[in-house]
């Protein structure tokens, strides 16, 4: 369980002035010996990209072979002070993402390690625009994606979990969470079946997906809808990219305070963390390679969709 976790990265990230150098020295302070902090500026304001690598007993960082899980947390801010006071619920993937690395070095500090590296991504903004999206408005963010995924898709990430609130929509209809298929240089490939026994395992009910179409894969600014930023990261990687989509029963606006729902939030970290133990120990495949190859070989590749187009 890690709502201990939630609720301390909550409490430290519903702050007006919370930086990414103030989440740092927290980590720090538990225990986290990789943190890494880089501020980027723009005309819309800065935000704090963080980096915090929890290395695993055979770990690629160590000398290991062991694969690397990648787990970004997606949002445009965590606030839109000063149009809106306090936490919005689009900053929910970037508190889940630090619970999970607060409490994966909760966990070292006590004596698990896990097999392999984990590298949590996420960026510290308090105070970030809002934009018009339908049905109900969306945040926005004071970098591009291109420079959000230059800073937290990295490329020492085997496979990717991406987490972000998906609460904007109508086509998800449940409160908690939901996975998508696996995405993969420009194909979307079946759901995996690890993910989804570890999510049955991890809530104790039957598994949502929630639906992908070819435009969510593209990279935004090509003027194509997209349901959100989730499956950004796979426009820049090759890893096998899955997104973790924090949901509600009902539309929500990604800028809406008092939205955040800790039980929901626990129950997607904790999931992020059984599938980084499952998948360091390799009963865990976010794809079937061969299946893959057989695509590729029959149909070509598709990664003309990881770029802007003609």
């Amino acid at each position: 369980m890690i709502l201990k976790q939630v609720i301390e990265m909550f409490d430290l990230l519903d702050r007006p002035d919370v930086s990414g150098e103030v989440v740092a020295a927290f980590l720090r302070g538990r225990g986290a010996e990789d943190v890494a902090v880089e501020k980027v500026e723009s005309e819309k304001g800065s935000t704090d990209f963080i980096k915090v690598l929890i290395k695993g007993k055979k770990g690629k960082s160590s000398g290991g072979n062991i694969p690397t899980l990648g787990i970004i947390g997606r949002l445009g801010g965590l606030g839109a002070r000063p149009e809106m006071l306090g936490f919005v619920s689009d900053g929910d993937g970037a508190l889940t993402v630090l619970a999970v690395a607060l409490k994966l070095v909760d966990m070292q500090r006590n004596g698990d390690f896990l097999d392999g590296d984990v590298i949590v991504t996420t960026h510290i903004c308090p105070n970030a625009p809002t934009r018009v999206h339908k049905p109900v408005p969306f945040m926005d963010s004071p970098v591009d994606m291109g420079t959000m995924n230059r800073l937290e898709v990295l490329p020492e990430m085997d496979a990717i979990l991406s987490i972000d609130t998906t609460k904007g929509n109508e086509v998800i209809n449940t409160r908690g969470f939901a996975i998508s298929p696996t995405v993969k240089e420009g194909y979307i490939l079946k759901c995996s079946d690890s993910l989804l026994d570890i999510m049955m395992r991890t809530t104790g009910k039957l598994p949502h997906v929630f639906p992908v179409s070819q435009q969510d894969i593209t990279p935004y600014g090509n003027g194509i809808y997209h349901i959100n930023s989730i499956l950004q990261p796979s426009t820049s990687t090759s890893a096998p990219v899955v997104g973790v989509a924090i949901t509600t029963e009902v539309p929500v606006a990604g800028c809406a305070t008092g939205a955040t729902h800790p039980n929901d939030v626990e129950m997607a970290g904790r999931f992020a963390i059984e599938v980084a133990k499952d998948f360091h120990k390799g009963i865990c495949e976010f794809f079937d390679s061969k299946e893959f190859d057989r695509l590729v070989k029959m149909y070509g590749d598709n990664k003309r969709f990881q770029t802007m187009g003609e």
